[in-house]
């Protein structure tokens, strides 16, 4: 099976309302970033990324848990991170029997996710080498003798 297939196995597998919230959370991701993978990760927990790991989804007996990988690192203007407040990278939220999804805000906290991972790529990328200083010069006055 791949990753998506393992999800759709996992939430028809929920059949309270874990189940329902964990596929609220699925709908925010993908909603949010065309680009965004699934994945199947440590034995059977869902986890998205673009760009670098966004989040990982475990369903426990009394809550559904969303942890961010680098969620202390976004805004959360809607207050949406509930646990996990202390640490100096991962934030999560967590869904408890009734809360609602969502979805609009969370998809904000997702885009927020992706813009950070892509401009951790863009720091870890080599530099450009610069041409030495007077090198165009050199070159345009060669091409005119």
């Amino acid at each position: 099976m791949n990753p998506s297939e393992h999800i759709d196995q996992l939430i028809a597998k929920l059949t309270d309302w874990r189940g329902k919230t964990l596929a609220g959370i699925r709908n925010s991701f993908l909603g949010a970033d065309r680009e965004i993978i699934e994945e199947w990760k440590w034995m059977g927990s869902p986890v998205w990324s673009r760009d670098g790991m966004i989040a990982v989804a475990n369903a426990h007996k009394e809550k559904v848990k969303l942890t961010f990988m680098h969620g202390a690192h976004l805004a959360d203007p809607d207050k949406l991170f509930n646990a996990g407040l202390g640490g100096n990278a991962w934030r999560a939220i967590d869904f408890l029997e009734g809360d609602k999804v969502n979805a609009p805000a969370l998809k904000n906290l997702v885009r927020a996710a992706v813009d950070h991972n892509q401009t951790k790529l863009k720091k870890k990328a080599p530099a450009k080498k610069k041409a030495p200083a007077g090198a165009g010069a050199k070159a345009r006055k060669s091409k005119k003798a």
